[in-house]
């Protein structure tokens, strides 16, 4: 119940969103129409045949999309808080002396309805959401922030988990139960059970407005999305592009009921892809700034006003819970233990990653120069001729390199076969479960023995009703005490190629499949008692490096012989081809880095005022945060601005974005430690996934990699990892 139940209810759940403008338009209508017919009908069929009520009759209890409809989410939303608080009533109340099966583990078990209803319906908002789904996920916003602080603000209810946790030595618990009674102490003070009422009331306050705001910013996000579409009319503007491409860009303005123009849709990044293709400088220009700009007041959506009620706020939360800054708060219970690790982790970098973009602006600047031009290198610049750098340096056409890298084969020739040969693994595709979308394939895996381990959803392509970027999420999450397998989800937004043609992957979509994958594992492979412990309920900078470790298995030799194949032909990569796809894996990191770092830098800047601090202007406080830790570099934009800052201001990554950079300090180290005793074998697969992927959050994060590694990990493997270790570096 812990993290599955009361972080969803105060605001953490996965909330985005997916499906065409038209689509999301007929399904609105129709809906619409079907309510104004027979209202009174519908809404009785919803409460008497609602799907949520029971448990699913499908395979491990997947959502059965068949019978699922709109309608049914308000009404699981009432009567699952209002059974799960009867429940926690119940356990609060009880008469009988606290234990931990009357308590603790009655928790573990409570909340059935609400679990069910929260993983598809938050599931939907960020992967195929509609205006249907965005106005019910803003209803229920405050409404699930008020229900988790009923559980965690119950007097009752923590004195009995107290009282558990003062006598924890001498209850005979084993060590996963230890930990989560533990676990479970930690939250419920950490959510205010320790204040008096006046403070619980300013809590309740406090959460409410936190829960509204970071809907309102999700929101936001999707507006912008719409507002900043860049059309374009002539053709010849968009010389450079592939005829694929051009055709894409035709497709997303007729979509938009701009037939004949030509819509450029950008991702929730500074950093547009299109910008490394595009000959025409003004239309470049036009991209980045559109990009760079959104949510700052130059559309119809302002951004501003939330981030700085959001960063005001936090700072009001922790103040009241105790703590120095929100950053203090959060990072309490992570790796880092407080913001001072993450920054020094983060400017101990700094140095090195200027360095490396000062050479790299250099080749840049010389590459505008022989192509004729005299203008200073500016940021919509950096990618077009970055590209020409790279084909120079290494002889690499990146268009050609792409051929090999077909969507289908990568997946399962590449993914799937790694997968295979490390953990011994194997996915067979299931079209008789149902889905919420048609790009939506379904796998079942079996382990090593031919058993059955679980479900994995492949959503993999971008339309307009998902949210930007890629994760992970589950449907249902493993459980011995349930006896639940685990049923799991990836999404990325990889553009799809028209009818009848192949999608190619870029190289960086490539490795984002294998990332992604390594969360959908570390849900797949936990083998934990207790719902709240599984998978991936790890620290924030923990959580990410089982993904970051799987992005480098992609470059293995046996594996990327295996799928980077020729599409016509089926020809493996020529290997002079490939040792250029090698050489140039390093290229631009100094920019790749600084972009991260100068954004995870912001985001612990934002976390670490100190509380009553009112920011006045937002895009003054970003550039002085910037100049403050050495990373305002004009060409390198931070990969997120403030006003689309979507991890820190509507995910869960609040003073935690540093965490990839974290967790790939362990992600490197592991990945060295594994080539230099043998690489890709079962024997090491196995061992990874005993030690360290199987565990979830029942053992501590760092004994969990001690346990593996035999010791905690150092920095030089992330240095060669980003190829930031040239001597001539200071």
């Amino acid at each position: 119940m812990r993290k599955t139940l009361v972080a969803v209810a105060i605001g953490a759940a996965v909330s985005l969103s997916a499906c065409s403008d038209n689509e999301q338009q007929a399904t609105a209508n129709q809906a619409e129409q079907q309510a104004e017919q027979q209202p009174e009908q519908s809404q009785q069929a919803a409460t008497e045949q609602n799907p949520f009520y029971e448990p699913s009759p499908l395979q491990y209890q997947a959502p059965d999309f068949n019978a699922i409809e709109f309608e049914h989410f308000k009404p699981a939303f009432e009567k699952g808080m209002q059974e799960h608080m009867a429940e926690i009533e119940a356990i609060a109340n009880n008469s009988a002396e606290p234990t931990f099966e009357n308590t603790i583990v009655a928790m573990e078990k409570s909340g059935a309805i609400l679990n069910r209803v929260s993983s598809v319906f938050y599931n939907l908002s960020s992967s195929h959401s509609n205006d249907q789904i965005r106005e019910l996920q803003a209803e229920l916003a405050p409404k699930m922030a008020a229900h988790g602080d009923n559980i965690s603000l119950n007097a009752n209810l923590f004195a009995r988990i107290k009282s558990l946790y003062e006598q924890r030595e001498d209850l005979g618990l084993d060590n996963e139960s230890q930990r989560l009674l533990e676990e479970t102490y930690k939250d419920f003070v950490r959510s205010g059970a320790l204040l008096n009422d006046e403070e619980k009331a300013q809590i309740r306050d406090i959460n409410e407005q936190l829960s509204s705001l970071t809907n309102e910013f999700r929101d936001g996000l999707m507006s912008l999305t719409q507002e900043n579409v860049i059309f374009v009319e002539d053709k010849s503007q968009l010389a450079g592009l592939s005829d694929s491409r051009i055709q894409g860009l035709a497709n997303a303005a007729e979509s938009r009921d701009k037939e004949g123009q030509y819509a450029i849709v950008l991702t929730n990044t500074t950093r547009q892809s299109i910008l490394a293709e595009l000959e025409n400088r003004e239309l470049r220009q036009r991209v980045w700034e559109a990009s760079a700009n959104r949510g700052t007041g130059n559309t119809e959506t302002d951004q501003n006003p939330l981030v700085k009620q959001l960063v005001k706020l936090r700072a009001d939360k922790a103040q009241l819970l105790g703590y120095n800054s929100w950053g203090d708060y959060v990072l309490e219970t992570n790796m880092a233990g407080n913001p001072d690790a993450a920054k020094k982790m983060l400017r101990d970098l700094v140095p090195a990653v200027v360095s490396n973009v000062n050479r790299e602006a250099e080749e840049i600047q010389q590459a505008i120069v022989a192509d004729g031009k005299d203008f200073e290198l500016a940021p919509w610049d950096w990618f077009y001729y970055a590209e020409k750098v790279r084909a120079e340096k290494y002889a690499l056409d990146s268009d050609e390199v792409k051929k090999y890298f077909e969507f289908n084969r990568v997946l399962e020739d590449g993914v799937f076969y790694a997968m295979t040969e490390l953990f011994g693994i194997t996915f067979k595709e299931r079209n008789d479960i149902p889905v919420y979308q048609e790009d939506v394939d379904v796998y079942e895996v079996f382990d090593v023995d031919g058993s059955s381990l679980g479900l994995f959803y492949a959503d993999y392509y971008a339309r307009d009703s998902k949210r930007g970027g890629a994760w992970m999420s589950s449907f249902r999450s493993q459980s011995g005490l349930m006896d639940q397998k685990p049923v799991i989800l990836n999404n990325m937004n990889i553009t799809k190629a028209p009818d009848g043609e192949p999608t190619f992957l870029s190289f960086d979509e490539v490795s984002t499949m294998f990332h992604e994958m390594g969360h959908a594992l570390h849900g797949m492979f936990s083998d934990v008692k207790y719902p709240s412990l599984a998978g991936t309920s790890v620290s924030r900078d923990y959580v990410e490096f089982p993904s970051t470790f799987q992005e480098d298995w992609m470059l293995n030799e046996k594996v990327i012989n295996n799928f980077a194949k020729h599409y016509e032909t089926g020809e493996q990569i020529p290997q002079e081809l490939l040792d250029k796809v090698l050489a140039a894996r390093n290229f631009n990191q100094g920019f790749d880095t600084l972009e991260y770092v100068a954004a995870a830098l912001l985001d612990l800047e934002y976390h670490t005022v100190e509380p009553g601090t009112e920011i006045d202007d937002v895009q003054t406080f970003e550039k002085e945060a910037l100049e403050r830790n050495g990373v305002l570099v004009e060409a390198v934009p931070p990969r997120y601005r403030s006003t689309y800052f979507a991890h820190v201001f509507a995910g869960g990554y609040s003073a935690g974005y540093y965490a990839y950079m974290w967790s790939e300090v362990l992600a490197a180290d592991a990945f060295k430690h594994m080539n230099n005793n043998g690489g890709l074998t079962l024997e090491n697969g196995q061992a990874f996934r005993k030690e360290i992927l199987s565990q979830g959050n029942s053992k501590d994060p760092m004994q969990q990699y001690i346990n593996w590694r035999g010791q905690e990990p150092t920095v030089e493997a992330l240095l060669e990892r980003r190829g930031l270790t040239d001597p001539s570096i200071d």
